[in-house]
């Protein structure tokens, strides 16, 4: 008697992509929330740590034995007492020191509190480059809070839809930010559903430091600006390329310092920022195949602001410089990349680097920046390392604005 053949399963028909696509969206976006849970419980905020007086001191050119007298005297913010009966301030504690100080010492006012003067321009500074991993959000976030804790005014705008920078000032783009509350907000083309810039800058944990958060919805302002070139339609606000200065226009009294960090595209939100920025900073990873990719970017971004140009669009920038970032000093080829960098571009290359360092990576596990952690969370020589390798490439950005405003 002839065998029964065995029936093989049906083979199960494969899952349709964009259902895949939308179904992984969800998994990670509900395991990001989970562990956004964990680290920060549902009605916790994220804070910053208090500083020492020796830290103060070094902020604020106030000598420690003047943080001493302020405190015996009862002059001044009460810092908090640590275990070891150490003084500890916090961030708006040491501005409110900077304003005693400034009050106290008028002629040295601007060391104190180094706030823009009436003659001196709003600073905006883009940080560019349309080749992911060249480290825009790393740069803009240590650049804000190092702006801020040296006492200047600062307004970060994430304009990237991946929203990195909004993450790391305790944003989580999915859950916090909600419909027309990003910088797309204050610069579509829709007169009724546009907002002014102030609805939409949110105060965030670090002391001198506001926020406009990004998350998808940015994108739309892409997909929006070429219907409405195509239609020639007219709106209050300006043309594409000029609506982020404007919108910038309504709050520069407030701040001293603007960051923009860009999404890894040359699109019109990246052109925006471009027109926008007084300060430029390119960031590359000292690698051939990032360079090549820069050089795209470049003559791209040339040819783009040619049409511009042409069309009345002129930029007024006080400074263009590339910043190497993610740099193993002890990796010949990196080095012979910066070299070449150096070769071609002479003085528009930052002479410090932004090191590849493990203790900024630990950092950014836990959403926070390397001056957000203590002493004690990584080693104590990288931390050093990787604190002054930041602490030279953002005091030479600083030092190009002081000079754009005419500051010794």
């Amino acid at each position: 008697m002839a065998l029964k053949k065995q029936e093989q399963p049906a083979l199960a028909a494969p899952e349709d992509a964009a259902v895949k696509i939308v179904r992984h969206a969800n998994l990670l976006s509900t395991q990001l929330q989970a562990l956004r849970s964990r680290m920060y419980p549902p009605k916790a905020e994220k804070g910053l740590r208090h500083f020492l007086t020796n830290e103060v001191s070094k902020l604020t050119s106030i000598p420690d034995s003047t943080l001493k007298l302020l405190s015996n005297e009862g002059r001044g913010p009460v810092p908090s007492r640590l275990e070891n009966n150490h003084r500890a301030y916090t961030l708006a504690q040491i501005n409110e020191l900077r304003v005693l100080m400034a009050e106290q010492k008028p002629a040295d006012a601007l060391r104190f509190l180094p706030h823009r003067r009436r003659n001196e321009h709003l600073q905006v500074l883009a940080i560019a480059n349309f080749k992911g991993g060249s480290a825009k959000t790393t740069t803009s976030v240590h650049l804000a809070q190092y702006l801020a804790l040296h006492g200047y005014r600062v307004l970060a705008i994430d304009l990237d839809p991946q929203a990195s920078l909004s993450a790391m000032f305790g944003a989580q783009p999915e859950v916090d930010v909600k419909a027309n509350e990003t910088i797309y907000a204050a610069i579509r083309y829709a007169d009724s559903e546009r907002r002014p810039m102030r609805d939409i800058i949110r105060k965030t944990y670090f002391d001198g430091i506001d926020l406009i958060p990004g998350n998808l919805e940015v994108m739309e302002y892409e997909h929006e600006t070429p219907r409405v070139l195509a239609q020639r339609a007219g709106s209050s606000g300006g043309v594409f390329f000029e609506r982020l200065r404007l919108a910038l226009a309504e709050v520069e009294d407030d701040y001293d310092v603007v960051i923009l960090d860009t999404p890894p595209s040359l699109g019109f939100l990246t052109l925006g920022a471009i027109y926008a920025s007084t300060g430029m900073v390119v960031t590359v990873h000292p690698a051939m195949l990032d360079v090549a990719s820069m050089s795209q970017f470049l003559l791209m971004m040339g040819d783009l602001m040619q049409v511009l140009n042409e069309n009345g669009a002129m930029l007024n920038q006080d400074f263009f410089k590339y910043l190497v970032t993610r740099h193993n000093p002890n990796d010949q080829p990196q080095s012979q990349v910066v070299a070449m960098l150096r070769h071609l571009f002479g003085d528009d290359v930052f002479v410090p680097t932004a090191v590849e360092s493990t203790a900024i990576e630990a950092a950014g596990l836990a959403k926070r920046s390397l001056y957000e952690l203590e002493m004690g969370q990584v080693g104590r020589d990288t931390h050093r390392r990787a604190r002054e390798s930041l602490d030279a490439v953002n005091e030479a950005i600083v030092d190009l604005v002081r000079k754009s405003w005419g500051r010794p």
